[in-house]
């Protein structure tokens, strides 16, 4: 259980940081490209990746390059998102993105849709439609225009992302080795774009991004290693994850950052709680 609370608690830390860093006007792309060197260098320390894997990559290196541009890009929607709606409900999307890969598996792969599962993704188009929800506002400010389409590229980016990994997997690419190998590239293309575009350095981001990365492979090692050690129970670990940082966040961000939700969020909230239990029970 202490690798699971670690997960969660990391997990949430990261967008807590986000959050901090769009309050104080700090470019969040510098902060990410200087946490994937941490990333990158944990990755080999914790996880070991097996090098001899890299001939063996093949076709995968399309999946990886996808990977390299998705991550970073992810992570900045993910704070436009936290800036514009919060993280509670971005913390949300991001735990309902497990829709996609069972979407894709059915659409795409050929799986059989149970009636369980139906009823889960159902759930979860709720949820996400009643998170994304806002009130008109009269001065029809951007920000508020905006909110919804973050919110929705939360969602559907780090959907693409499962994906990505889960193919990788199944061409037998050790999960380390991808990892160390996407992380590599992610933060070498970011870097390229940032060089391109000359921006212009801000040494707090900077100083962030090593508390990005630790926090970032903090999160993947933790939930690796509680899925190893809680082997023969998957269910706690993948619903504890799941509901645990829906949680976790709603109580910073309501307690901590006196986020508002109204209470149709609210009942997003719980329908993505509901979502996750049935999908691993289906």
């Amino acid at each position: 259980m202490m690798y699971l609370m670690i997960a969660v608690l990391c997990s949430v830390a990261v967008s807590v940081l986000l959050k901090i860093l769009r309050q104080k006007n700090i470019d969040i792309r510098q902060t990410i490209v200087a946490g994937y060197p941490v990333a990158f260098l944990l990755t080999w320390f914790l996880l070991k990746p097996d090098f001899s894997g890299l001939s063996a990559l093949g076709n995968a290196w399309g999946i990886i390059i996808a990977l390299g541009v998705l991550l970073p890009a992810v992570f900045v929607v993910l704070g436009r998102a936290i800036e514009s709606v919060g993280m509670v409900a971005t913390d949300a999307a991001q735990r309902l993105s497990l829709i996609i890969p069972i979407l894709a598996a059915f659409l795409l792969f050929g799986e059989v849709l149970t009636g369980t599962r139906v009823f889960g993704l159902l759930l979860g188009l709720l949820a996400l439609g009643t998170l994304v929800y806002r009130p008109q506002h009269a001065d029809g400010s951007k920000q508020a225009t905006r909110a919804p389409v973050w919110l929705f590229s939360v969602w559907v980016g780090y959907g693409i992302i499962d994906i990505l990994f889960k193919q990788v997997a199944k061409q037998g690419t050790a999960f380390p080795l991808t990892l160390f190998v996407s992380f590599g590239m992610a933060g070498l293309l970011l870097f390229i774009y940032l060089l391109l575009t000359r921006v212009r350095w801000q040494g707090n981001a900077l100083i962030a991004g090593l508390l990005l990365g630790a926090l970032n492979m903090g999160n993947i090692y933790a939930y690796v290693r509680a899925h190893q050690v809680m082997s023969e129970s998957p269910s706690i670990v993948f619903t504890g994850m799941n509901v645990g940082v829906i949680a976790v966040a709603t109580l910073i961000g309501v307690g901590v950052f006196k986020e508002q939700l109204n209470r149709i969020n609210m009942l997003g909230l719980l329908l993505a709680v509901g979502c996750v239990a049935v999908l691993f029970l289906a």
